[in-house]
Formats: C-alpha cells, sequence, structure tokens
C-alpha cells in the first residue's frame, strides 16, 4: 500500500464537502490530510508495517 493512495482518498473525501471550519467532519479530514502529507515518509513506514501484518490483503487480493 502506497501512502500516495491513502492521502489520495483522504483528499476525495475532504473536496466532497464543502469547506467549512465549523464543521467537525470537515475540519477532521483536512487537518489528516494536511498532517499526513507533511509526514509522508513517516505513514509510508506504518503502511509498510502494517502491510506486514496483512492488514491491506483484502483490499489488494
Amino acid at each position: 500500500m502506497k501512502a500516495e493512495t491513502i492521502l489520495a482518498e483522504l483528499n476525495r473525501l475532504r473536496k466532497d464537502l464543502d469547506e467549512d471550519p465549523a464543521d467537525l467532519e470537515w475540519l477532521t479530514l483536512h487537518h489528516v490530510f494536511c498532517f499526513v502529507s507533511y509526514k509522508m515518509g513517516d505513514f509510508q513506514k506504518y503502511l509498510d508495517e502494517q502491510a506486514a501484518q496483512g492488514a491491506f490483503d483484502e483490499f489488494e487480493g
């Protein structure tokens, strides 16, 4: 699993909502997207560890 795949999906979910800083759903997705995009190396390492445990087997199957 590539970090870019997850980040693209987070961005799609974020863009599906109206940009509303008062909406907790938009606010959460926006800040998670920003944080993950700044920490791509760490996130990829996490995903690699999860992949080794089989976390993405069904998705990639």
